[in-house]
């Protein structure tokens, strides 16, 4: 294998790591900017008021998009595996 073999496998592994965690990070993201946003003009400071939407969006996240996630992953691993016997002392 050359470097640019390697390089290749460094940008897909990058690339499959954020698109398989971006949903779940918007998502979480969208949910705590709104409740932050809740908790800024009604003055209500709690903390499960925060902590509680952000695991609700996470898993709504893995349900909505974990079909997607897992045949990124799969795919990406499968390929790994096929560039095996390419691999050269």
């Amino acid at each position: 294998m050359d470097i640019d073999t390697y390089l290749r496998l460094g940008r897909m592994g990058i690339e499959t790591a954020v698109l398989v965690s971006a949903p779940v990070l918007v998502l979480g993201l969208l949910a705590g900017l709104a409740i932050s946003i809740f908790q800024a003009a009604t003055q209500i400071n709690d903390a499960a008021l925060a902590f509680i939407p952000k695991i609700a969006a996470v898993v709504v996240a893995l349900i909505l998009f974990g079909h997607f996630m897992l045949m990124r992953i799969a795919g990406f691993t499968s390929w790994v595996y096929s560039q095996i016997p390419t691999l050269s002392p």
